[in-house]
């Protein structure tokens, strides 16, 4: 960090601690928009019919644009940008931190979480997310956290898990997002969000008549690795469960953390897809089960299925998911080589314009397109609970869907939630839009599909845009007219 920006902070924590907290935020969005949350003076705007390429990995591989980041990929080149994305510890993200990193249960362990109220629990860490999601530089990262989050879903609404999933989301699914799948699955496995929302803690053997609890072993193969149809049996999940017991979290002292207790664990023989799992004395039975379950060919294929379909299609080319499945194997499950393979891929650049957004990724890049300044307070959330896809709150292990049509019926709330944002009519939401409007040139039809969607508009678009313009000129609601239009609500 340069000396600058370092006085800087420096400044901004010596009077923050003097003001109340709504003038902290405040003072928060000043700075940040120094460290670089602005909008450029000029902005290039795309010149062709077709998706930029820029813009296009912009749209997947990021939240969408923020003002300036097109000029910025275009400048570097798109190989370059992936790079850079791939190493997150080289990006500075001062700016965002600023914003997400004051909430203190986010960084708590789990015992210290139980000594906050549930709604501060639960307002802490979709507000995090929110935020991290809009502002980071780090976008791959969050992308990846996003899609992670959803493939080891825990509701907070279940059981304790409201006071051990923000630890869970630092310590397993970000902490893991851009590294080894096999090394994400073993952490996730004896999580204690995870040992209380599949039921894990209570897979135990205390009599030679027990039967062990079998939720955590199917969702671990049905879902988290071979997938529905990897060729596994109920033989296979009745094993791999009882490699599981043992497994506890603790009620009292150090309430939350997580021990193995090898009374209660069922150290006899098993075989789980084909493969011996000795007597070991128990501990590392769920150290050979995650190795056997993850290099299972069938899990190669599961995972290379699900990113193909988040980051390129709804219905993945087979031509790339029988790639990515390859270099899953090759690479022993390296995230990062699976991603360079994605966004470099033929099947990728031809999929511009595909894939509709999720109410999440909608409301994030309406908010980064208008450069929006926020500190995501309820107002904004509650769009996101309107739409059905509030960050933990999805009730079933699958996470939320990857398809189209059961987000179909937020087709209102989007158009409601972009002549809101765009109009400054959402509260706690502030949008720059004549800086905006400035840096494109102006608001008029030829300007907005460029800039909003990254390609021309069709004549029909800009003849919709015109016409519109002609009853009624405010640029707030022609903006809003673009972002709940079907192009842009496609990326």
């Amino acid at each position: 960090m340069n000396p600058g920006r370092r006085a800087l902070l420096k400044t901004l924590g010596l009077i923050g601690a003097t003001l109340p907290f709504t003038g902290c935020e405040r003072l928060i969005s000043s700075v940040t928009q120094q460290l670089g949350q602005s909008i450029p003076d000029r902005l290039t705007l795309a010149d062709s019919s077709e998706i930029d390429p820029s813009f296009h990995l912009l749209s997947r591989a990021a939240y969408g644009p923020w003002p300036g980041d097109l000029d910025r990929v275009q400048a570097i080149g798109s190989d370059s940008w992936i790079e850079e994305q791939l190493s997150p510890e080289s990006i500075d993200d001062t700016a965002c931190d600023l914003r997400a990193r004051r909430f203190e249960t986010i960084w708590h362990e789990p015992g210290t979480c139980y000594e906050y109220k549930k709604t501060v629990l639960r307002e802490e860490i979709t507000r995090h997310t929110l935020l991290r999601a809009l502002y980071s530089k780090r976008q791959l990262l969050e992308v990846m956290v996003g899609f992670w989050t959803d493939h080891l879903n825990i509701n907070l609404e279940k059981g304790d898990c409201i006071y051990l999933k923000p630890s869970d989301d630092r310590l397993v699914i970000r902490a893991h997002a851009l590294g080894k799948f096999k090394e994400l699955i073993r952490a996730s496995a004896t999580s204690p969000a995870m040992l209380v929302y599949l039921d894990g803690k209570e897979n135990q053997k205390k009599s030679a008549s027990d039967v062990p609890n079998e939720n955590y072993a199917r969702e671990l193969l049905e879902l988290h690795t071979l997938g529905v149809d990897g060729g596994y049996t109920q033989k296979d999940v009745y094993e791999a469960a009882r490699s599981l017991t043992g497994w506890r979290v603790r009620t009292g002292w150090r309430k939350g953390t997580v021990y193995f207790d090898p009374s209660l664990h069922d150290d006899g023989e098993k075989r789980v897809l084909g493969q011996l799992i000795a007597p070991s004395g128990g501990m590392t039975d769920v150290d050979q089960l995650v190795e056997i379950a993850c290099n299972h060919p069938a899990t190669a294929r599961h995972i290379a299925t699900k990113l193909a379909r988040r980051l390129v299609s709804e219905d993945p080319p087979a031509s790339l998911v029988k790639r990515l499945a390859a270099v899953f194997t090759a690479t022993d499950g390296d995230i990062k080589s699976l991603l360079r393979v994605v966004f470099t891929s033929d099947e990728f650049k031809s999929a511009k314009g595909l894939k509709f957004k999720r109410p999440f990724q909608y409301i994030v890049s309406c908010l980064r397109a208008l450069a929006a300044d926020s500190h995501a307070h309820q107002p904004l959330i509650e769009y996101l609970q309107r739409m059905g896809q509030g960050p933990f709150q999805y009730p079933t292990p699958d996470g939320y869907p990857d398809r189209t049509a059961p987000w179909l019926g937020t087709l209102l709330w989007r158009w409601n939630f972009a002549f809101s944002a765009a109009s400054n009519r959402l509260p706690t939401v502030t949008v720059p839009l004549d800086q905006l409007a400035r840096a494109v040139g102006g608001f008029r039809s030829e300007k907005l599909m460029p800039y909003f969607v990254g390609r021309k508009g069709s004549d029909a678009e800009l003849k919709a845009v015109a016409d519109y313009q002609k009853c009624n000129p405010d640029q707030a609601e022609l903006a809003a007219l673009v972002l709940a239009s079907p192009a842009f609500q496609r990326c």
